[in-house]
């Protein structure tokens, strides 16, 4: 399942149905927990299981409390209570790789929505509009836990597989614009998977994408790719193939073609146009795209596309018409379908033609 079907099903469950998300370490998982607590303006309380003892879960004996009424009764954890007390998002990540008996209190926790006990036997329960998310890693490099069936179905299980679009997506407006830049065009450095390669290797994910542009931004080495130390935290956070890459495309990053480049300048810019390769074309139509969302499209600047588009064959000139009408600005879709529309109608036809 892609990232944003995720988000549109998940904070429509019910409360009391618990997630259960699935995937290799890296890709966001807690991220998009935390993205539901968001769109539904609730605290979110993140949990570890691989970090707790059973006690940290079920709660530990009350010893004074069992002076005085010779009664059992259990000190809660903090986050626990708060989730019984007010609506929260509650996370409960690395779920099989917790111990066993920290596996079996969050189980209770899923399948009852309860725990301990107070002093007349009654459990602790959480809040009725507290949402539960429990997530596992999966994948041949790791060690885990196996999952019973049985527990299995108490969940909606959600195996997450994100793609360059989720991660263009996301990144758009909150990460440097060489990352956003680079992986559209090299998706293929988004997420090498560890098994594919020998033992101890770093490789990238988007959660290391995202480290290292934080860190990149905070040693003011974001724009200097030249500089002592830029490729070192490359390699640190994804890999030397894809830090070699990276670093490449960053010192060449200042003549990249820009959207306004497209839309005010095509005159200027027709000839490095010209020489684009495929994939930098589709790069280029997605900045164009994410510039259509939030502005409208001048007569000369629909023009502009126009004459780009006579540039692009068939295929990229049907991506270029589908990129920008997914941003259902309506007024941009009209201006550049009275310009290329009859192509657009001609195109999909001969490709119809040829596969029949």
């Amino acid at each position: 399942m892609d990232i944003k079907t995720f988000q549109t099903v998940a904070s429509s469950l019910p409360p009391d149905i618990a997630i259960l998300l699935r995937g290799p370490t890296g890709i966001g998982k807690s991220m998009l927990a935390s993205g539901v607590a968001e769109n539904l303006s609730m605290p979110f309380i993140d949990v570890r299981g691989s970090t707790m003892q059973e006690g940290d879960v079920g709660g530990y004996p009350d010893i004074e409390g069992m002076k005085e009424n010779g009664i059992m009764t259990f000190c809660m954890p903090s986050w626990f209570v708060r989730a019984c007390n007010e609506p929260v998002v509650l996370m409960l990540d690395e779920l099989n790789r917790a111990l066993p008996g920290v596996m079996q209190s969050f189980f209770q926790l899923v399948l009852d929505r309860e725990l301990g006990n107070d002093a007349n036997g009654v459990p602790y329960r959480l809040h009725p509009e507290t949402r539960v998310i429990a997530a596992i890693n999966c994948g041949n490099e790791y060690t885990v836990e196996e999952m019973d069936p049985a527990l299995l179905r108490r969940f909606w299980v959600c195996d997450l597989e994100p793609t360059k679009d989720d991660f263009i997506s996301w990144a758009t407006g909150k990460l440097a614009p060489t990352v956003v830049d680079f992986i559209a065009q090299h998706p293929e450095h988004l997420r090498v998977d560890p098994s594919s390669v020998e033992a101890g290797t770093v490789t990238p994910n988007p959660a290391s994408w995202h480290r290292l542009d934080t860190s990149l931004k905070h040693a003011g080495l974001i724009e200097t790719p030249d500089a002592g130390g830029f490729y070192a935290l490359c390699t640190g956070f994804i890999g030397t193939e894809a830090s070699i890459q990276f670093v490449d495309f960053a010192r060449n990053y200042s003549r990249q073609v820009t959207a306004e480049d497209v839309l005010d300048s095509f005159d200027d810019f027709k000839d490095k146009l010209e020489d684009m390769t495929t994939d930098r074309v589709n790069a280029l139509i997605n900045k164009v795209a994410e510039w259509c969302k939030d502005n409208d499209l001048t007569l000369n600047q629909a023009k502009n596309l126009k004459s780009w588009s006579s540039l692009m064959g068939d295929e990229v000139v049907v991506y270029l018409w589908n990129t920008i009408s997914s941003t259902q600005n309506l007024p941009n879709i009209q201006k550049l379908h009275k310009l290329i529309g009859s192509r657009i109608v001609k195109a999909v036809q001969t490709s119809r033609n040829m596969e029949k």
